[in-house]
């Protein structure tokens, strides 16, 4: 699967409050996924920092996406955990997560995320999640 094909997957089959988001597929493969959103007004909370929900929002959708580019195709799969930990207030020009499948069984998949600050290039939050197949 190409970003550009898992782009459009998002586009066509995730909720309108996902895509507000703008997230940007820059990389997909069964090793990882790579994407990316934008820090705007709409996702800061008091304090100039972004909310923990659209960093959760984001990580989960990461993650889904890295489960599609395990499994070399979209499948329909559900979020059982989620579990964020936030490391340190999110701020700059964008939030980049890189998600990764751990283990893939028949019925289950986990996967991790690391949500990035740029440009200081600083972990944000790390988050893990259960899906079920």
């Amino acid at each position: 699967m190409t970003p550009d094909a898992a782009q459009d997957i998002l586009e066509q089959a995730f909720a309108p409050w996902v895509r507000a988001l703008q997230p940007t597929i820059t990389e997909i493969g069964a090793e990882r996924t790579v994407m990316t959103i934008p820090i705007t007004d709409d996702i800061l909370r008091v304090g100039g920092i972004v909310s923990g929900q659209a960093l959760a929002a984001l990580a989960d959708t990461a993650m889904v996406f890295a489960c599609f580019g395990h499994l070399d195709a979209p499948a329909p799969v559900g979020t059982v955990t989620l579990d964020t930990q936030f490391l340190r207030p999110a701020s700059g020009d964008s939030i980049r997560a890189e998600a990764e499948v751990t283990r893939a069984g028949k019925s289950m998949l986990f996967a991790r995320c690391t949500l990035i600050a740029e440009p200081s290039g600083k972990p944000v939050a790390l988050v893990t999640a259960t899906f079920a197949r």
